[in-house]
């Protein structure tokens, strides 16, 4: 039996692992966090993998441990931590351990600013529905696949989201540097974790080093409208790669996703997929019926007048790419677009101007942010006219407290009903725990 700990096991990404290691034959897993919430919370109890109580409890780390998983939220300084490393135990973090169990795999990985996680459910999708079976790890939840994460010991590919986040508290590399894919896929490099790349061109840095660490004889798939994929694809034209640059899909089959952007995540999908022997049309038969990712322009409410979508978007070019979506999709419709500011760069005052335009094509354009939020994440405060002059059009309106935007946004919509209404609600947190479904549903109905 091989015993595997998982430090800070109720992340997002951490406890789809500790399940998907749970489900593999002669695995153990135990795990510890200080908080957990739900879906996490609920997922880790189905599976007897919640711990039976909240904290760090380095008494329980032991020498039969055979190895540590270690989540990002866990510091350096955890106790748990400091004690498998006194043990000498074998410690991993998160990507570490993907690439550790794939690394006989072919593996495809989908990085980028934006339409990372859109891109990867695409693959992943058309190869369920071809029966071709790949192990994986994506940030949503996507039709026809019980977790976010799988590991077999029987696939022959591995299908990765590549992050440019920070791997752990041990190490500060991106987490995408650790995967070495033999397929990779960038979709564009916009700024973004202002907290970790204080400036552009280290951003950039990190996406070079990814290009970089593509296995030989592998292949290049980037988005040829971005100047800073093509220089860097110019960079490695002279090494043993595959160049494959795309622009959006314009072919003539009706797809269930819509904007741009998605036709562009649609078109990368495609040309991995076929660097693995699908071929495109096969691919463009099967993408018709993906209606799209858990959170990623999902439809959550439509009635004979209006209709209502919820997004990941927090970033800049995630937020504008969205908002043009919908106001293509619906143009005679009455946009109203509310975002969140929740993530470090998008409060912190230094970044905020990158978001100057992004909510133009918005006819209502309602901006939140918490300053309970700013106070816990140690940032320097920021004020509503501060983020109202970054994000630069008349539309915007800005509002520090949850419940006053959602009357707001009732007010629009009682005011243009007999007009119908596209409301789009957008944030990587909760609206302060609002349930944005119920809300759309109650608004529309």
């Amino acid at each position: 039996m091989t015993r595997i700990h998982f430090i800070a096991i109720g992340g997002a990404a951490m406890h789809n692992l500790a399940l998907a290691v749970a489900s593999k034959a002669g695995y153990q897993v135990t795990g510890s966090d200080d908080e957990i919430f739900d879906p996490a919370l609920s997922h880790l109890r189905e599976a007897g993998l919640l711990p039976d109580e909240m904290g760090w409890h380095p008494e329980r780390i032991t020498k039969d441990i055979d190895a540590i998983i270690l989540g990002m939220h866990a510091r350096e300084d955890n106790p748990e931590l400091v004690k498998a490393r006194e043990l000498g135990l074998k410690i991993y973090s998160f990507p570490e351990y993907l690439y550790e169990q794939t690394k006989d795999k072919i593996r495809i990985v989908v990085g980028g600013s934006h339409g990372k996680t859109t891109t990867t459910s695409m693959i992943l999708y058309v190869l369920n529905r071809l029966g071709i079976e790949a192990d994986y790890m994506v940030g949503a939840q996507i039709e026809g696949f019980e977790r976010m994460v799988r590991l077999s010991d029987t696939a022959k590919y591995a299908v990765f989201e590549g992050d440019e986040y920070l791997t752990s508290p041990l190490d500060l590399r991106s987490k995408f540097l650790w995967y070495h894919p033999h397929i990779a896929i960038l979709t564009g490099i916009a700024w973004d974790h202002i907290n970790v790349f204080p400036t552009f061109p280290e951003y950039v840095e990190t996406f070079r080093k990814f290009v970089h660490s593509i296995e030989p004889n592998g292949s290049f798939i980037y988005f040829n409208g971005d100047e800073n994929l093509r220089l860097l694809a110019e960079e490695i034209k002279n090494e043993k790669l595959k160049i494959i640059p795309y622009d959006a899909y314009e072919g003539n089959v009706p797809m269930q996703v819509f904007g741009k952007h998605n036709m562009q995540n649609l078109q990368a999908a495609m040309l991995a997929c076929h660097c693995i022997g699908v071929a495109p049309d096969d691919f463009y038969r099967e993408i018709s019926t993906f209606t799209g990712a858990s959170n990623r322009l999902e439809k959550i409410c439509e009635t004979e007048t209006s209709v209502a979508y919820k997004d990941f978007a927090h970033s800049p070019s995630k937020l504008k790419a969205t908002i043009n979506a919908v106001r293509e999709r619906y143009p005679e419709k009455k946009l109203i677009a509310c975002m969140e500011l929740h993530t470090f760069s998008s409060l912190m005052a230094d970044f905020l101007p990158q978001y100057k335009g992004c909510m133009a094509e918005a006819d209502v354009a309602y901006v939140y942010f918490n300053p309970k939020v700013i106070e816990h994440k140690r940032l320097t405060p920021i004020t509503a006219e501060e983020v109202r002059e970054a994000f630069g059009t008349k539309n915007v309106e800005v509002f520090t407290d949850s419940q006053a935007m959602m009357s707001a946004v009732s007010c629009q919509c009682s005011a243009f009903s007999h007009q119908g209404i596209a409301l789009l609600m957008m944030s990587s947190g909760t609206f302060d725990g609002a349930d944005v479904k119920e809300f759309a549903q109650q608004l529309l109905s």
